[in-house]
């Protein structure tokens, strides 16, 4: 009778689990991003004598060439503009001190590039290289529990543009935030194993364990799962995509292997330092 009855909560607890990682399922417009490549950052290298830095002008608009869809990465900079850049710390694209957040629009164009003459675009400028003409995913990189404002803005920002978009962020109240205001836009919750590098994202251990392991799907309501390729094995993440159907993208694939593997999983494909139609 005890084994019984262990075996029963063990279940009991198990569904549970499966039911707690269930996203938003089903929604039809995200199938409209199926079938792209996806270019990291922009399809940027800073090889030969072309050189095209990350989520630069230059790298937009490679890619919009190659008919390449992009991830990218938006800030909110202190007079409310958004900038394209991926981290926080200027130091390692721009070799300047201090944080993006920390900057107005007017002082991006005094920040070069990996020691280029590009310089941080605004999302409007990148909005505009776009033009609709490939699929964006848009990671919203928030800071500060900046959240409200960050979701907003960006939103603001995409009022009137007519191209295919969604929305992803490590940050799960960016998600929520979504969810409850805008609905609307394909969503998805980024994750990773977060574990080793939690002191570097000021996380708890079992802070970045739930993060891990996908433990605020009930409050996000994920379209998709945006995992790293290397973890994507995490048990979560394979209910996710296996048990419950929901889409899921990979990043970042750096070799044709990597990206016959994604293609063969399904996955939206993020890729990076190569040509993946050579």
């Amino acid at each position: 009778m005890f084994w019984l009855v262990l075996v029963l909560i063990l279940a009991a607890i198990l569904l549970a689990y499966m039911f707690l990682l269930r996203g938003r399922v089903g929604n039809p417009d995200c199938s409209a991003f199926d079938g792209w490549l996806y270019a990291h950052r922009g399809y940027h290298t800073l090889e030969g004598e072309e050189k095209r830095p990350e989520n630069s002008r230059a790298a937009f608009r490679a890619a919009v060439k190659e008919n390449f869809g992009v991830e990218l990465d938006v800030h909110l900079l202190a007079d409310g503009g958004l900038a394209v850049f991926h981290d926080s710390e200027l130091k390692r694209m721009t070799g300047l001190d201090g944080d993006i957040e920390d900057l107005t629009t007017e002082q991006l164009s005094q920040c070069y590039l990996a020691g280029t003459q590009e310089t941080i675009p605004t999302f409007q400028e990148a909005l505009e290289i776009f033009g609709g003409k490939v699929p964006l995913i848009i990671e919203l990189k928030v800071k500060n529990k900046n959240q409200a404002a960050l979701c907003q803005t960006t939103c603001d920002a995409l009022k009137d543009y007519k191209g295919l978009y969604c929305m992803e962020s490590f940050d799960p109240f960016a998600i929520q935030w979504l969810k409850e205001n805008r609905p609307d836009i394909v969503r998805g919750q980024l994750s990773c194993n977060l574990i080793p590098e939690r002191k570097q994202n000021n996380l708890s251990w079992f802070e970045a364990w739930g993060a891990s392991n996908l433990l605020l799907n009930p409050l996000t309501k994920p379209d998709f799962i945006a995992y790293g390729f290397k973890d994507r094995r995490n048990l979560s993440n394979v209910i996710c995509r296996d048990v419950w159907h929901m889409k899921g993208a990979s990043w970042t694939l750096r070799t044709h292997e990597e990206l016959d593997e994604a293609w063969r999983e399904g996955l939206w494909p993020i890729f990076e330092g190569f040509n993946p139609e050579l």
